[in-house]
């Protein structure tokens, strides 16, 4: 991570443009708080990814939030083509300053270089390569996929720096570090499955207290027995009939991960 970091603060110098993925469904947890610093100056664009499987008036809330904050933000799906169809006016939008400035000095036709940042399985990849129309970087449902820099000409009007998700070292609120074990940007192997399964369901009875019903067909009830429900319903068993929850929270978190549950929102913006 330090030494991402430290190859980000040099390659900043190189570009224009911050393009920073969040996940809408926890846009403040997938938010690397050490991008500010790094980025500087530099004009912002902010893509609150996987905005098909977060609630969207959450969303629309997010979107006001950072747009609060200066940032240029669109909500995208990076799977979806018909998304990045705006991306380019908001790259001209929020480049202005500098494209007049080059106009002044003559400068003509020089792409707008932006840095593409975000933390792990975020969707930087997938959004990169929908954005090129062709598989330019590696993708993969996990984190840890892009490794080291790479530049990517789009067009004669941008180039894009991808560079490898990294998380920060220390999480100051522990319900961040939920979050982001919850969308799949920290290791499953390191983490208790089922008690992160356990956990999900409690946020979805308090937030979206119809959706594991209309979904699973399971009532309300505590956590671990709607996992058990779960794992029988869904044929989660071990051999004997008993009830494998291991496999069941598997289940769920793959669910939720994929937005087949519903569109679910993990946080929200504070009432200011």
């Amino acid at each position: 991570m330090t030494k991402t970091k430290r190859q980000m603060m040099e390659d900043i110098k190189l570009v224009d443009l911050v393009i920073e993925l969040l996940d809408s469904r926890a846009p403040l947890s997938s938010r690397n708080p050490d991008i500010d610093s790094i980025a500087g100056g530099k004009a912002r664009i902010i893509l609150l990814n996987k905005s098909d499987m977060s609630d969207p008036v959450i969303t629309e809330k997010w979107q006001v939030y950072f747009e609060g904050q200066g940032a240029h933000v669109l909500r995208i799906d990076a799977r979806n083509s018909g998304d990045m169809k705006g991306i380019n006016a908001v790259v001209q939008k929020a480049c202005a300053e500098k494209l007049e400035r080059d106009r002044k000095k003559g400068i003509k036709n020089r792409p707008v270089r932006a840095m593409v940042c975000g933390i792990p399985n975020v969707g930087k990849s997938t959004f990169i390569n929908t954005f090129a129309k062709k598989a330019v970087t590696k993708t993969g449902n996990k984190p840890g996929v892009t490794r080291g820099k790479q530049w990517i000409r789009l067009s004669q009007t941008l180039e894009l720096l991808d560079t490898a998700g990294i998380l920060w070292p220390k999480f100051e609120d522990q319900r961040v570090g939920l979050n982001l074990a919850l969308i799949g940007s920290i290791k499953d192997d390191i983490l208790n499955t089922e008690e992160l399964a356990i956990e999900l369901i409690q946020l979805l009875e308090d937030k979206y207290p119809q959706m594991l019903a209309n979904f699973y067909g399971v009532g309300e009830g505590e956590a671990y027995a709607v996992l058990e429900d779960i794992g029988r319903i869904r044929g989660c068993l071990k051999s004997g009939g008993e009830i494998d929850t291991l496999k069941a929270a598997h289940l769920i978190l793959e669910n939720f991960r994929n937005g087949k549950i519903g569109r679910i929102s993990l946080e929200e913006p504070a009432n200011e």
